[in-house]
Formats: structure tokens, sequence, C-alpha cells
């Protein structure tokens, strides 16, 4: 693991923004324990800007704490998902409005480029390498279609999503074979710079997500005591 305690960024956002990727990532899994001291020898920094770093991911709701046991990784239960996908569907819809005016020449092309030479099937390989393209898909989206306070709500929101989903087809709702005209639709808008279409597509995409949501089983209790460990 790289060691962060000689880095010359701020060591504190460092250190945050480490602890957030290896959530995004599932190094921390929900519901699992983060143990201080060995992942501040593991970074190389001391214990004040590793706890200044939970704390702030606390207050975005990724890590809990609890009291006299430390900060564990939080859950999601399938009701707060549904929730999150729903403030997804209009903030989106908002970055795909905005991206068909504030994209240049250039971005635009980027646009067009996604999801060309995905294997769109039911093969585990093919289905990995589309929730490659989805994640990027959708970040360039936001990163295109937001300012930074936007951004940072849906990066957020992404995180979580991955989390809760991630052993679950790839941290996909749907099978590839249903999204990618979806996707390829928001693409077509923005590339015609439709704002009205963008949003259209946007929304709709994750308003069927949400309905998919709603059918899946319940899959972690955010009520419930984290994992002993």
């Amino acid at each position: 693991m790289e060691k962060l305690g000689t880095a010359h960024e701020n060591l504190d956002h460092k250190v945050y923004r480490t602890l957030k990727s290896m959530i995004s990532e599932r190094k921390f899994k929900p519901g699992t324990k983060i143990y201080q001291d060995q992942l501040a020898q593991e970074l190389g920094i001391s214990r004040t800007p590793l706890v200044a770093a939970l704390k702030k991911l606390e207050q975005e709701r990724l890590v809990k704490a609890v009291p006299r046991r430390g900060f564990f990784v939080r859950r999601f239960s399938k009701h707060e998902m549904i929730r999150i996908f729903e403030l997804r569907e209009v903030l989106e819809g908002l970055a795909a409005r905005r991206a068909t005016t504030n994209s240049s020449e250039g971005e635009i092309q980027r646009f067009q480029e996604f999801f060309k030479g995905v294997k769109v099937s039911t093969k585990e390989r093919d289905v990995q390498r589309y929730a490659e393209e989805d994640r990027r898909f959708h970040n360039y989206l936001v990163e295109r279609g937001g300012d930074e306070l936007l951004s940072g709500i849906l990066e957020t929101y992404s995180i979580v999503t991955f989390s809760y989903l991630g052993g679950f087809r790839a941290g996909l709702v749907r099978p590839p074979t249903e999204t990618i005209h979806e996707h390829q639709a928001i693409i077509h808008a923005i590339t015609r710079r439709d704002p009205k279409r963008a949003e259209e597509a946007a929304r709709l995409h994750l308003k069927r997500s949400i309905e998919r949501l709603k059918s899946l089983p319940e899959n972690t209790d955010a009520g419930s005591e984290p994992q002993k460990g």
C-alpha cells in the first residue's frame, strides 16, 4: 500500500481520498470494521489525519462510528438505496441537461466513444467490462454536467451504489441488454445538444433501475449492528 506520510499534498485530504477510494473499490466491504492502528501503519501516517478523514466520511454517511467499538463501513438497506436512486434520477437528469451546453466538441466526441467495442452479453467477463464502462460513463456525465457541489454529491451516491451492489452482477442493477439502448439514448441527445431529451433519457434510465431495485430481495439492513471484528 502506498505510504502517504511524506506526501506534499494536504495530508488530511489525501487520506480522505484514499479511504474513499478503498470503500469505492470494496477493499472495505459494508459492515466491516476499519482497524485504525493497522491502517495508519500501512499508509505510513499517524492516527490524527486518519481520524479526521473518517469523521469526514462519517458526515457523508459512508462510515459509521459505533461508541467504544470504532468505525465501520456503513450498511445500506434496500429502502435507502431506492431513495438514493430517486435522488440520482433528479440530479443526473440535471447533469445530462447541463452536459449538452457545457461540453466542447471534443468532449461531445468523448461521449460518443462510450460503449463502442464493449460486447453486450450475459458472459461474466463481458458483464464486468460493461459494468466498468457504465461507471466511467456516469462519472463522465456528472463531470461534464455538474459543478463541484453536484459532482461531490453524486460521487458519494455512486460509491454507495457500487458498495451496495458490488457483488450483484458486477454492481449493475439491470443487465447490459436492458441498459445499453438507454445509455445510447442519453449519448444521442447530448450529441444533438438537446437538453430536454438528454434529461428525459437520463431520468428514464434511472427510473427503470428504481423499479428493478424495488423487486430485489433485501440485501442489507442499515439498522443492524455492524459485523464484529
